[in-house]
Order: C-alpha cells, then sequence, then structure tokens
C-alpha cells in the first residue's frame, strides 16, 4: 500500500506522502564513484554476438554500441545491482574482465572528491546505502555525494550548524515510556522541540511519517548502519503539529511555525497539505504565520500536494514558501504530484510516471519506478525500525529541497546569514532542467543538491 495520506479538511490538514552526530564531525571518505546502471564488459575474442546477448540477459542488461572490438557497456535494469551484475559476469569464462562504469571529474582548481558514507542500507556492505537511495545518488537523484564533497572540501560537515524544524507528527528522537529512539537518530542531535497535538514537551512520533522525513534530512551518515541523511550533522527541531493519523488544524500548524521561528529554526520542512479548496483567506492565521516566518530570515519549504492537479496546494502556494513537486526514478513528473503555477521545482518523489507525451523521460506504460526509502518504524508503538517500501509523494520529496537548504546555509556560498530570498534563487538557478517541451511542469526544473553547494553554483 502507498503511504499517501492526503489532507482532510474540516479544519485539519494531513501529510503529503504518497503515504549525523550535530557536534561530531563525519569522517571524510574519498571513495570512487561509478554510473549506478552500467558497467563494461570485455569479452574473450571471437565471442559470438548470440553468446553476449545471453550473458547480457544473464545480468538484466542491454548491450549498448561498440566501445571497442571487444568490448561493450551493458545497461542494467532496476532488478539489477552494479556489484550483482559483476560477481556474475565475472564467473563466465567468455569474459575476460568486467567492471563498473567508473565517473571522473573536472580536475580544474577547487573541485570536490564525491563523498561516500559507509551506510549499508539493506546490504552488509559499506556504501550498501547507494543500492537503495537513488534519490541521493541515482541519474534523476539530488547528486548528494557530490554536494557532501563541496562541503566538505569547505572544512564544513554536511547541515553542521543548521537547525531544521520538522512540523509534522512528530520524530522517534528519544526513548519515552513505551516508545523508542529511532536507531537512524544520535540522541544529541535533536533541539527543544514541543508537541502542539497533546500540549507536551515530548513530540514524540505515533505515526511514523515524521521520523521519515527527519530521517531524509539529518539521518545519522558515515556511522556504519542503515541509509544516509541528506543534510546530515544538522540539528533537528521536532514540533508535532499532526496526530497519529497525519491530521492538524491550521491554528495547531500555526502555533509550531511560530514556535519553530522563535527558537532558532533556519528552515522549516512542511510535508503536509490542505484539501484542494483550500485557500488564504480560509487560513489566514497560518498564512500570518508563514509570512512571520519569511520576516524572521527563515526558508519555508512545503510539500506542493498529491492530487495530480494543475494547482498547487496550501501551504505550499502561500507567499514566500518553497513549493516542491515530485518526480520520479525516471526523471518525469511523476503521476500524484500537482503542478502549475507557484511550483517551485521538483525533487524525488517516487512512484508511477506521470504521462506526458513530449517529455522524454516519462514511461507510463512501464513499471513505477522505485519508492523513497529512510529508517522509521515499522509498528505501533513504534519498538521496531527499518526501511518499509510504500513511501512515496511530495511530502517525500520536499525534505529534500529543505535539507538542501540547510546545506546551502552550511556551505557559506551565499555568506554567513542568506536570506530566505537568497536560498529561493540559489535553488531555482541550480536546478537541473527536465521535462524537454513540459519543462514548465517542472518549476526550475529537478533539484541539484551539488550545483546549489558548488561554490560557483556550476556544480561538478
Amino acid at each position: 500500500m502507498s503511504h499517501r495520506p492526503l489532507v482532510s479538511i474540516g479544519a485539519a490538514l494531513s501529510l503529503v506522502m504518497i503515504c549525523a552526530p550535530a557536534a561530531r564531525s563525519a569522517p571524510v571518505a574519498r571513495t570512487a564513484t561509478y554510473a549506478p546502471d552500467e558497467i563494461v564488459v570485455s569479452y574473450a575474442p571471437d565471442t559470438p554476438a548470440g553468446a553476449r546477448a545471453k550473458l547480457a540477459r544473464l545480468v538484466n542488461g542491454v548491450e549498448l554500441p561498440a566501445l571497442a572490438p571487444h568490448t561493450r557497456v551493458l545497461r542494467l535494469t532496476r532488478t539489477t545491482t552494479v556489484a550483482r551484475a559483476l560477481a556474475r559476469l565475472r564467473r563466465q569464462p567468455d569474459v575476460r574482465w568486467a567492471v563498473p562504469d567508473y565517473i571522473a571529474h573536472a580536475a580544474g582548481a577547487g573541485t570536490a572528491t564525491p563523498f561516500i558514507p559507509n551506510n549499508p542500507g539493506d546490504t552488509h556492505t559499506p556504501g550498501g546505502w547507494t543500492q537503495l537511495q537513488w534519490n541521493f545518488v541515482g541519474q534523476f537523484g539530488v547528486n548528494a555525494p557530490q554536494a557532501w564533497g563541496n562541503l566538505i572540501s569547505e572544512h564544513a560537515n554536511g547541515g553542521h550548524g543548521v537547525i531544521v524544524a520538522v512540523l509534522d507528527t512528530g520524530i522517534a528522537y528519544r526513548n519515552v515510556g513505551r516508545y523508542r529512539r529511532s536507531p537512524g537518530f544520535y540522541p544529541y542531535q535533536f533541539v527543544k522541540g514541543f508537541d502542539f497535538v497533546h500540549p507536551s514537551a515530548y513530540p514524540i512520533d505515533h505515526n511514523g511519517h515524521g521520523t521519515f522525513v527527519a530521517g531524509e534530512i539529518a539521518e545519522a551518515t558515515n556511522n556504519g548502519i542503515g541509509l544516509t541523511g541528506l543534510a546530515y550533522g544538522a540539528r533537528l527541531m521536532p514540533v508535532q503539529v499532526l496526530d497519529s493519523q497525519g491530521e492538524g488544524e491550521a491554528s495547531t500548524i500555526a502555533k509550531g511555525v511560530m514556535f519553530a521561528v522563535k527558537h532558532g529554526a533556519q528552515v522549516i520542512n512542511l510535508s503536509l497539505e490542505f484539501s484542494p479548496g483550500v485557500n488564504a483567506t480560509d487560513i489566514p492565521e497560518l498564512i500570518e504565520a508563514l509570512s512571520f516566518a519569511h520576516r524572521r530570515g527563515v526558508v519555508v519549504v512545503a510539500a506542493a500536494g498529491n492530487e495530480g492537479r494543475a494547482a498547487i496546494a496550501y501551504p505550499a502556494h502561500a507567499p514566500d514558501v518553497i513549493a516542491v513537486g515530485a518526480s520520479t526514478e525516471d526523471g518525469c513528473l511523476a503521476d500524484y504530484s500537482n503542478f502549475g503555477g507557484g511550483l517551485t521545482l521538483v525533487a524525488p518523489g517516487g512512484g508511477a510516471d506521470a504521462d506526458l507525451p513530449n517529455d522524454p523521460n516519462c514511461h507510463p506504460e512501464g513499471p513505477a519506478g522505485r519508492d523513497i526509502f529512510q529508517e522509521t518504524f515499522t509498528e505501533s508503538p513504534p519498538r521496531s525500525f527499518g526501511l518499509p517500501s510504500g513511501y512515496e509523494g511530495t511530502s517525500m520529496a520536499t525534505p529534500e529541497v529543505a535539507a538542501t537548504a540547510a546545506l546551502i546555509i552550511a556551505s557559506g556560498v551565499l555568506g554567513h546569514h542568506p536570506t530566505p530570498s537568497a536560498v529561493l534563487a540559489r535553488l531555482t538557478a541550480t536546478a537541473t532542467p527536465v521535462g524537454g517541451p513540459d519543462s514548465s511542469l517542472y518549476g526550475a526544473g529537478l533539484l541539484n543538491a551539488a550545483t546549489a553547494t558548488a561554490p560557483t553554483g556550476a556544480g561538478a
């Protein structure tokens, strides 16, 4: 089942999911990177074309035009990893050698080395997270390794020094009663939050959505456990504004925004939406709180919504809020993602491609792309944690943009205290163009964390 809780408004709002230690530095890793869906194979002389085709099928690959007389590049499908394909081919007598298709980078001054953390994902291999978190490292991901390398080259570690408020269902951030902290977090990477649903100092997640979103932003990274967080090292502020069903009133959200601003948040993540038909005049208390956040220099990022409509949902449609749509593993607009005027940009949200005949990246007739994966609990109350499937939506795209905003701030590329408008301009100016003739459906394009954090904005 896809986790796609939508907004239900009488006066309520809901999730938009189509559902590092703060004080310590992660060790720098200088690991080579390679194309996630290609390998290079050299066959023994006189290996017939039929035998080569059979070997390609063995690894669910497609042979591309000849690279040399006995050498071919194989394009792999989503169902086969580079490591698995190499292991199979290297055992075949007709294969002289098989290697990943390694990626080089321009050797100009200041070029940063990508950082590949040692998190194993769902494998037992250091760096295995790359096989699952396509949204961070895949062809149409946000290019996280290069972004991390950019910051490391400037002696910064991820989002270190930046506070990101997650206004959601809470976060599994500490052990309280029968609830447990997610193994994806360190206990000291959080700042004081609040539960506005059942007024309490302990905004503990009873749903799983908030923990997932927080993990995308700042799950502990390079600690040999689970997956990675895009702005690892950032401090997280858990602010519970949605209940265990993923619903909350506009007034509650407004209180959460005001709390986050007054308690030092520099970025606010809102992976939630109101139902279609709810306009700014219906939620004036929230619109005023968002305006207050902007005036106080806080970057606010919100989900565009999951109805597949040519209209952006509130609060993403509010002035000065970064509105985030969702893209798929193919680099297409997701079939559920809202689009149209007011959309700022898109980021990976997973799921099926929209039916856009003019977009060369859209293949709605093919299998749906993969979901987004992150550590969250797998039972309620949360005592067991894992990497569940079924999470896709603009809820999953939004924290990638919030995390990149934190990386921009931490990197110093816009100075020590960039304004929300400056961060917005950076995100849009460095987005990757997608969509072909349908590019207007994607706002400024696809989020690119690497170009957004590069010293010149040109990326690597």
